[in-house]
């Protein structure tokens, strides 16, 4: 194990067409991941993230499996090639749940049925086109939150990711967060912008698909994470699984403190990440949050022996 290394995943919006399909050519292990995937959920999900349609892999209960997927293939080739096991794992939002596979608190085949049902339900809770999702960049926290506040008049809009600092996603009902969207720029937001997503993720909205999603996590045998796991909900490590668990329900519509959690691993002496999993969003974050924390990727061929090199 190195003690200054941690492991971050991705969550939704790092999918892309085609994505792994380097590694998925030079390595069996990766396209064998996928293929346990695609017997869990009953469709052949190496074919959708590869061919498409691109609409289809974006409906966020295909997407979500999809990234956990390509995260938990991508942490097998890692250990099967010799890497070095992390101090810590955390994950972006869905994520989170990237890193409870790779930590071994739930299987992988539960994990990839659990997010489809995830993205089931929180597709259920708001009706398409009644919420929406926006970043706001260049403004403090506070101004962000203060916006949210005047902008709400009786419909939920609320800060929902705290991505680094001057980037904070707001999420809520689609009239709220126009108004949001304007609010935040008449107070000197440097580009406050719609996301094209499906479900206002994070947001109170969001608490009826976690009454109902309490019923799927508590049907899974969990162990305790083999490797200490930040949630994003606390930005802490869970003393059990009963916080474990509370905290994943209400990560549904909390915010996650991403900023908060990156800085909680440069605390405990970690200075290098892998983001594991497609994409590299976390890396732009990641060095946001925290100077000099070096952000490695694992997502083709020649990043993951660069890493591999440097990660010893």
């Amino acid at each position: 194990m190195s003690a200054s290394l941690a492991f971050v995943f991705p969550g939704q919006g790092s999918q892309s067409l085609g994505m792994l399909a380097e590694h998925g050519a030079q390595h069996a292990l990766i396209r064998d991941t996928f293929d346990e995937a695609s017997e869990a959920l009953g469709y052949d999900l190496w074919a959708l993230t590869q061919e498409g349609p691109e609409q289809r892999l974006n409906e966020t209960d295909k997407t979500q499996p999809a990234i956990l997927t390509a995260s938990i293939a991508l942490w097998r080739l890692w250990l099967a090639d010799g890497g070095a096991r992390p101090a810590f794992v955390a994950g972006h939002s869905l994520g989170e749940y990237s890193a409870l596979v790779a930590a071994g608190a739930i299987a992988f085949s539960d994990a990839v049925k659990l997010v489809e049902r995830r993205g089931q339900l929180m597709q259920q809770a708001v009706p398409a086109g009644q919420g929406g999702m926006a970043a706001i960049l260049g403004l403090e926290d506070a101004d962000v939150l203060a916006a949210c506040a005047e902008a709400a008049q009786g419909d939920v809009v609320s800060a929902v990711n705290f991505n680094a600092p001057g980037q904070v996603v707001i999420a809520g009902s689609a009239a709220a967060v126009e108004r949001a969207i304007e609010a935040c720029k008449a107070r000197g937001a440097k580009r406050a912008m719609p996301l094209p997503v499906s479900v206002p993720s994070h947001c109170a909205l969001m608490r009826p698909a976690a009454e109902q999603f309490a019923e799927a996590v508590n049907a899974l045998s969990w162990q305790m994470p083999q490797i200490a796991l930040v949630q994003n909900v606390s930005a802490a490590v869970p003393a059990d699984l009963d916080t474990l668990k509370r905290d994943l329900l209400a990560q549904l519509y909390s915010p996650v403190r991403w900023v908060e959690s990156v800085q909680f691993l440069a605390e405990q002496g970690i200075a290098e990440l892998a983001e594991c999993g497609p994409g590299k969003v976390l890396a732009g974050l990641n060095k946001r949050c925290v100077k000099g924390i070096n952000t490695h990727n694992l997502d083709t061929p020649d990043a993951f022996v660069a890493a591999r090199a440097a990660l010893v």
